[in-house]
């Protein structure tokens, strides 16, 4: 009698134990978007590092501006220039001021900064309008960001933002987690490559650079091996050369899986430490996993061969297992309720994944094209995964169903 099928949720753990977390590197800052942080960045400097002026405008001792008005403007000698970037600051002598800019030093004895706009402007005297408060338009050692506070947590995805902060206290590099290296491989002797005529039984490969593709998008770094002969001895003489090269954290094939005759994949993996299973799920039942003692003890996972089979495949099992071994906090795709625009029927005891696009503002969801595991077409139109529970085999219109956003 056959098993019955592996679930969903064990088969995403049986993936996810494979990986193991990547070790930290040291990465050039300019490289480092989208990475995860390995450990704490901690300030080499102060955030403002020396106090310096708010605004384009004149230091001033704002005791010496006492009665100054609009109708009684005070006019002062302008005794010198700080653009930013100065490094040779005169002292503010009194009954002087200097005209500075936005982010230079503010000078020694000034205790103000007065904006152009509330003075006339002037290069050599200038007239000022305002008795300024003490303090006034100035930036402090340490307002923003003390020497010494950390500034960003390990675990934490690097963005426009955070590069910023690290540029700023110093960083030039950053310790960031290793992204996995994966090896794609696609079986399938009727595959040629996109741009050759088509031979009678022949298709285009689509799976490789389309799983490849998804690798990078989760972080990883694709490395694609295309047109593997259909032949077990040079399959594995194929995978055995690339992975004794190292470097390589999963081994990632689609097609060659289910219960044909020239199942290559499935022939070169079995009793070599890869365990084939149906999982109960629509589309992509037939699913592998496990290491290659032979190969260094490589992971290794196997996907179906039909194009949305594989693709659906790669984001529940795949994708959350390589962001996790990165130590992305969040590996899951974003999950929203959204109520069904139309009802639907399922098969009992398969969760279903299908492709859908969502209306935002009436927070419902549309099926894009049918659940038929070849059409790419619709795939490539789909804005989300709609999930239909195994124990579920109708929904009507209105419906809530679990939505997993695609372009998080």
């Amino acid at each position: 009698m056959p098993s019955a099928p592996r679930s969903v949720v064990e088969h995403r753990a049986v993936v996810a134990a494979l990986l193991s977390p990547t070790p930290a590197e040291d990465v050039p800052l300019a490289q480092s978007l989208g990475r995860v942080l390995a450990a704490d960045v901690v300030a080499a400097v102060s955030l403002p590092s020396f106090e310096n002026s708010a605004m384009d405008g004149y230091a001033v001792r704002a005791g010496e501006l006492a009665g100054a008005s609009e109708a009684s403007p005070v006019a002062f000698r302008v005794a010198a220039d700080i653009p930013a970037g100065r490094t040779d600051v005169p002292v503010l002598e009194p009954g002087t001021v200097h005209r500075i800019m936005t982010g230079a030093p503010v000078p020694a004895g000034a205790d103000a900064v007065v904006p152009v706009e509330q003075t006339d402007g002037g290069v050599e005297r200038v007239l000022i309008r305002v008795v300024p408060e003490k303090g006034a338009y100035l930036r402090h050692v340490g307002e923003d960001v003390h020497a010494g506070d950390v500034v960003l947590t390990a675990g934490t995805v690097l963005g426009a933002a955070q590069i910023g902060v690290a540029a700023a206290v110093g960083s030039a590099t950053l310790p960031l987690r290793r992204r996995p290296v994966v090896l794609v491989l696609s079986t399938g002797s009727e595959l040629v490559a996109p741009g050759t005529p088509l031979q009678p039984g022949q298709i285009y490969e689509s799976n490789g650079p389309m799983l490849a593709a998804a690798v990078e998008d989760a972080g990883g770094v694709a490395e694609l091996l295309r047109f593997v002969p259909d032949d077990v001895e040079q399959f594995l003489g194929t995978l055995r050369e690339r992975v004794e090269e190292g470097a390589v954290d999963l081994v990632l094939t689609s097609g060659g899986v289910s219960a044909g005759a020239y199942e290559v994949v499935k022939d070169a993996f079995t009793g070599r430490g890869v365990e084939f299973v149906k999982v109960g799920m629509q589309p992509g039942g037939p699913q592998g996993a496990g290491r290659m003692a032979e190969l260094g003890d490589v992971a290794v996972v196997t996907l179906p061969g039909n194009p949305v089979s594989s693709q659906v495949s790669f984001e529940v099992f795949v994708r959350p297992a390589l962001r996790a071994a990165m130590g992305h906090p969040h590996p899951d795709r974003a999950v929203v309720t959204a109520t069904l625009s139309e009802g639907l029927r399922s098969p009992a005891g398969r969760r279903q994944f299908r492709r859908g696009t969502v209306d935002a503002v009436q927070g419902t969801v549309r099926e894009v094209g049918t659940v038929a595991s070849h059409m790419l077409g619709s795939m490539a139109l789909a804005e989300c995964f709609f999930v239909v529970p195994e124990d579920v085999t109708e929904l009507p219109a209105g419906a809530p169903v679990e939505v997993w956003l695609l372009d998080d």
